[in-house]
C-alpha cells in the first residue's frame, strides 16, 4: 500500500531490454494437440503488475522495481510487431515468428502469453522441447524497446518511500522460453538484465535529478512566500 504517487513522464528508450520471469509465474510447458494438430510450446512471457499479487514487480537495481502495466503490450498486439520466438534470446535458435503464424501471442487478464507450434522436423524445436517437458527449462523472457513509461515515488505505510518505473507501451522484439529465469538470493519472482540496465539506470538518474530539481524550486518558493514584506515609512 502506497500514498499517492508522484509521477514524471519518461523518453522513448531507444536501449533494446530484456526482462526474465520465473518459472512459477511464466508456466512455461509443452502442450499436445489434437490428432493432426501440432504440439504447442506456451507460457507467459511477462505478467502485469497486480498490487494484491506477490512477485509481480521487477527489480531494476537495489531499492527500485519496474511494473509492465496492463496495457503495455497493447500497440504491439494490435498493430502486429513480428516478434520473434527464441530460445535464450539467441537469434540462432529461432523457433517462431509473428509474420509467420508460427507464434502466436495474446494478451490475459495475467500477462503477455505466446503460442509456438512445434516442428518435429526442426532440430531447434527438438532440441527445447524435451527440457520443458522434463521441467528442465521453465522460464520466460521478452525482449523490448521502451515506448512510454514513467518515474513515480510513492510513500509506504511504514513511512520509506518507493520508487519504481511503470511500462505503458513497448515494441516487442521476442519472446523467450529460457533456462536461467530468475537470479538467486532475492525474493523478487521477476528480475530485469541488460546491459546491465545502464539505459535504465540513466533514465533513472535524469528522474531522480528533475524531482531534486523541482523539489529545490519548491523549497525556494515556499521561503519567499514566508519573507516579511518591509513596511513602507513616510
Amino acid at each position: 500500500h502506497f500514498g499517492v504517487p508522484q509521477r514524471t513522464a519518461q523518453p522513448v528508450d531507444i536501449v533494446p531490454q530484456k526482462r526474465f520471469t520465473a518459472g512459477t509465474l511464466s508456466g512455461v510447458r509443452g502442450r499436445s494437440a489434437g490428432q493432426g494438430q501440432a504440439k504447442t510450446i506456451q507460457g507467459h512471457a511477462a505478467v502485469f503488475y497486480d498490487p494484491d499479487a506477490a512477485g509481480t514487480e521487477y527489480e531494476l537495481f537495489e531499492g527500485v522495481t519496474e511494473r509492465i502495466m496492463g496495457g503495455a503490450f497493447d500497440r504491439a498486439l494490435e498493430e502486429g510487431d513480428d516478434a520473434r520466438a527464441l530460445f535464450n534470446h539467441d537469434p540462432s535458435l529461432l523457433l517462431g515468428r509473428v509474420s509467420n503464424g508460427t507464434v502466436t501471442l495474446t494478451k490475459g487478464q495475467r500477462g503477455l502469453h505466446y503460442s509456438i507450434k512445434v516442428d518435429e522436423n526442426d532440430p531447434d524445436h527438438l532440441r527445447v522441447l524435451p527440457k520443458i517437458e522434463r521441467g528442465d527449462l521453465s522460464g520466460s523472457s521478452f525482449g523490448f524497446v521502451i515506448e512510454r513509461a514513467s518515474w513515480h515515488e510513492a510513500e509506504r505505510d511504514d513511512g520509506t518511500k518507493a520508487e519504481y518505473r511503470e511500462v505503458e507501451s513497448v515494441r516487442l522484439l521476442d519472446v523467450s522460453p529460457v533456462t536461467f529465469p530468475a537470479y538467486g538470493g532475492t525474493d523478487v519472482a521477476l528480475r530485469a538484465a541488460g546491459d546491465p540496465m545502464g539505459g535504465v539506470r540513466e533514465s533513472y538518474e535524469q528522474w531522480r535529478q528533475e524531482k531534486a530539481k523541482r523539489r529545490t524550486g519548491a523549497g525556494k518558493w515556499a521561503r519567499l512566500a514566508f519573507m516579511p514584506i518591509p513596511s513602507r515609512i513616510g
